[in-house]
């Protein structure tokens, strides 16, 4: 009787391209670098999207590929890349938004309007649709305030592990449907036509666009930032990761926030462990930093 290693785990596929010990090898690297956590169901998904990689390689099989990762740090980045899952949409989960918009926008206003430095982290920001969401909620409805408000020391962070989804966000071309969940006026305000071949497209606004600054950043890996933030989004990426994992992160990130400011994460998710001790909740999956 063959091995259980022998035996086709992807229909059609032959087990001496892809089996059990390179779903493993790939789910302990992708656990290893970026704390995804892929169990048996998902060896479709790695198959699926690690195939387009081994073809472009040259290799023959996934464990020739494999091997060539583990002596190749840029090919690797692009095998755990592609095994993110990037998406999001316009004005996911708006009750944040509503939060933001009446207990948390007028201060940051105040701030900027005193000079003073204002800075906003959208981490996992995926192909940028709430970062961009996120100040287009903050310039607001009136479009020459926003306009002056878009000009003070307003600092806007996005990262995402992925670099063709921070590509994708610095691009900030999207389809006009995509918008189409946005209030109209945020909508009219910030976006502009993009001429497009084959369908209507649109734009984020250049008055947008210059606050954002974006980075390709693994989350698990020190992060390089000398100053606290005012405001982080980090919604739907840690539902990926073990417990441990989580709550290391979420640690992180109330270390890394000023006292009073606000944490929004997504709707599945739940700050645990030692973070408790630094936030408090104050809405649905919002936490703001206690007073030091």
């Amino acid at each position: 009787m063959p091995a259980a290693t022998d035996t086709a785990i992807v229909p059609g596929v032959s087990p001496q391209v892809y089996d059990q010990r390179d779903f493993e090898r790939i789910s302990q690297m992708i656990r290893r670098e970026a704390g995804i956590v892929l169990g048996n169901n998902k060896r479709m998904l790695a198959y699926s999207r690690i195939a387009p990689l081994v073809r472009r390689s040259g290799r023959q099989t996934f464990k020739e590929y494999l091997d060539l990762i583990e002596n190749d740090g840029a090919e690797q980045t692009r095998a755990i890349a592609s095994l993110t899952t990037n998406h999001t949409y316009f004005n996911r989960e708006p009750h944040h938004f509503e939060h933001f918009t009446k207990n948390v926008r007028p201060g940051l206003i105040a701030q900027a309007q005193r000079g003073e430095t204002v800075r906003i982290w959208s981490a996992g920001c995926s192909s940028g649709e709430e970062i961009y969401t996120l100040l287009m909620v903050l310039l607001g409805e009136d479009r020459n305030e926003g306009r002056q408000l878009s000009k003070r020391k307003i600092v806007a962070l996005a990262s995402d592990l992925a670099e063709h989804a921070v590509r994708a966000a610095a691009d900030a071309v999207y389809p006009a449907e995509a918008l189409s969940k946005l209030p109209p006026v945020l909508r009219e305000n910030w976006s502009v036509a993009v001429a497009d071949t084959e369908a209507t497209s649109l734009g984020i606004s250049p008055d947008i666009k210059q606050m954002v600054r974006f980075r390709q950043l693994n989350l698990l890996r020190p992060w390089p930032f000398g100053s606290l933030f005012d405001l982080i989004f980090c919604r739907n990426v840690m539902i990926y990761f073990d417990g441990p994992t989580k709550e290391q992160l979420v640690l992180n990130f109330a270390r890394q926030l000023k006292p009073g400011a606000h944490l929004y994460i997504g709707h599945s998710e739940r700050v645990s462990g030692p973070a408790t001790e630094l936030l408090e909740p104050v809405g649905t999956t919002i936490y703001r930093r206690k007073a030091a």
